[in-house]
């Protein structure tokens, strides 16, 4: 390159070097590195292959698919398990509503079988009564029938209910007739009129009894 006539000669700049300080090493200037991902691409160069996520969301449908079909068995089995136990217990329920009612019908065989063979001995009393002029041997018979009787319902529990000091209990007693009594302080039995029972010490039937109960005073 050659100068502007009349132009002033530029000054030359002497370069010194500068030597780097002791104990540090040169380094070449930083730099971006060089990586494989930030070449560029060459042309014609073949396409990497996609990654298989295609096959690997096939595979988790298909267990997917796998076990619907095993929750909707499970569901079917114990659907049946369900209506096989309602079957049952329709079935257990009819019966013992049969078995409740062949019960009541026939609780009461063996005590009437015994009631029978009361009503025999009656039948034979009735027909020997004519026969005796006296009719000591039919009071006979019927007192033996009546002991027979009350063994009979004492053997099934049955027990007569026995007034204790002639006081009047209302769980026990049923006062048909009330009548004021002068010197009665509490309500006492004056007399019995039809006999109560306990069935194995509950109440069966009320003694039906006469009340005396004191006197209202003016």
């Amino acid at each position: 390159m050659t100068n502007v006539k009349g132009s002033p000669k530029p000054e030359e700049v002497e370069y010194i070097p500068v030597e780097p300080p002791e104990g540090e090493k040169h380094q070449p200037p930083a730099g971006p590195p060089e990586t494989a991902a930030a070449a560029p691409k060459e042309a014609g160069e073949a396409p990497k292959p996609e990654s298989d996520d295609g096959t690997h969301l096939k595979g988790k449908l298909k267990k997917r698919d796998a076990e619907i079909k095993s929750l909707k068995k499970e569901k079917e089995d114990l659907r049946g398990q369900y209506l096989r136990c309602l079957a049952d217990m329709d079935n257990l329920r009819k019966r013992l509503e049969r078995e409740k009612s062949d019960f009541l019908s026939f609780a009461l065989n063996d005590l009437l079988l015994e009631l029978l063979g009361v009503l025999d001995n009656f039948e034979r009393a009735l027909g020997n009564a004519d026969q005796e002029p006296g009719g000591k041997s039919f009071r006979e018979g019927v007192e033996l029938i009546y002991r027979m009787f009350q063994n009979l319902l004492f053997k099934k529990g049955v027990q007569p209910i026995a007034i204790a000091d002639r006081k009047f209990d209302p769980n026990l007693h049923h006062a048909m007739i009330t009548e004021e009594t002068e010197g009665v302080e509490e309500p006492e039995v004056k007399e019995e009129l039809q006999k109560g029972y306990l069935l194995h010490h509950r109440l069966l039937r009320p003694t039906l009894v006469k009340v005396a109960v004191p006197k209202k005073t003016e």
